[in-house]
């Protein structure tokens, strides 16, 4: 009997697409739900009580939520085509850079392309070092991974491409090859990576997705400013 496989998500989270992405490598077939976070579904809410997120990966009717989480459960249900090394060693050190992605970068890359002011200014310069500190990890390697797509190039990828959309929007600079080089030539590598592209949209669509967004996010900042 085959495996029923089901992936609810929000078309546009990179923390989604990681799970997509891994699935695709693994070559499973699988059935996408797309998920109205504004609206909530039961669905959702009964399968992630406690975080109330997408992605929830279902497998035979079971439910696991949270995008790592979901990651290492495809690597260990599924054991062909590896995410994570084999040496105990190797792994630790792809969980340590996948979680300062999200840990770091990824909070650290909110407040310097959508921040104000001093803080804004104080967060370019960590995103900085923080690149620096991957560029440094990924150097003389094709992927994280080593010669193949592996767990960190899923962690990074898309939150990097998230944020390079963001840069386009925003007309910011803080992600260019003349800084980033070997970071830019990675991104590069995976977005000409077919199965990497059947986990993005459209690049209009993402587009207007994230100025629809930003648009949202300055009449709150607004709203509650005129409030103060």
């Amino acid at each position: 009997m085959a495996d029923e496989i089901k992936l609810l998500r929000l078309w546009a989270s990179p923390f989604c697409q990681r799970v997509e992405l891994a699935l695709k490598l693994k070559g499973l077939q699988y059935q996408l739900i797309d998920e109205d976070i504004w609206n909530k579904s039961e669905l959702l809410l009964q399968s992630n009580p406690v975080h109330k997120k997408v992605p929830v990966l279902f497998h035979n009717g079971n439910a696991i939520a949270e995008s790592f989480v979901i990651m290492e459960y495809i690597d260990e249900t599924w054991k062909h085509t590896p995410l994570l090394p084999k040496h105990p060693h190797g792994r630790a050190n792809a969980r340590f850079w996948a979680n300062f992605v999200d840990e770091k970068v990824f909070k650290t890359a909110s407040i310097a392309y959508l921040g104000k002011d001093k803080a804004q200014e104080d967060s370019i310069e960590l995103f900085s070092q923080q690149l620096k500190m991957l560029e440094a990890e990924l150097a003389g390697k094709d992927y994280f991974g080593g010669d193949s797509i592996g767990f960190v190039d899923i962690a990074a990828f898309f939150i990097m491409h998230v944020y390079g959309v963001v840069q386009e929007v925003k007309e910011a600079e803080l992600m260019t090859q003349e800084k980033f080089p070997v970071l830019v030539q990675w991104l590069a590598k995976l977005e000409a990576n077919d199965l990497v592209m059947e986990c993005l949209q459209p690049s209009e669509k993402h587009l207007a997705h994230v100025r629809a967004r930003l648009s949202v996010l300055d009449e709150e900042a607004a709203s509650k400013t005129k409030a103060a």
